[in-house]
């Protein structure tokens, strides 16, 4: 079993039983994890669509049961450090796929996206893995 941090687009389908086959095999079997940043945009899409409460409820439970990787001075200076230099390269990110980013990082965890794109910088430049 190898430790593993979910992105947002992951979780999402995972959730919804929508996560293609390819992506599947990666969550099951494996210990994951989520970044702090997935946890907010999850409860952001949870307002924005204007969950009822049974469904926020169920939003909060899975929240409260998983691993969340916190933010701390160690991931604030990497997050610094990457989003800095993907600007210099003229590559700026999203800071919500930065700090992501940071977290498994500064964790040494892969990250299980659908988005690799958006990431691929990350991966090339400052030691991401993605899986």
């Amino acid at each position: 079993m190898v430790r593993i941090v979910l992105d947002t687009d992951v979780v999402s389908l995972h959730r919804a039983g929508r996560l293609p086959a390819r992506f599947s095999r990666h969550v099951v079997g494996n210990e994951f994890c989520i970044a702090f940043a997935t946890a907010g945009e999850l409860w952001k899409g949870a307002v924005a669509a204007r969950w009822g409460g049974a469904r926020r409820g169920g939003l909060d439970l899975w929240l409260d049961q998983a691993a969340i990787l916190p933010s701390g001075l160690r991931v604030a200076r990497t997050w610094g450090a990457i989003a800095a230099g993907a600007r210099l390269r003229g590559r700026p990110r999203p800071q919500n796929d930065t700090w992501i980013a940071a977290c498994c990082i500064e964790s040494g965890l892969p990250l299980v996206t659908l988005n690799r794109r958006d990431v691929a910088d990350f991966a090339a430049y400052d030691g991401l893995v993605i899986l």
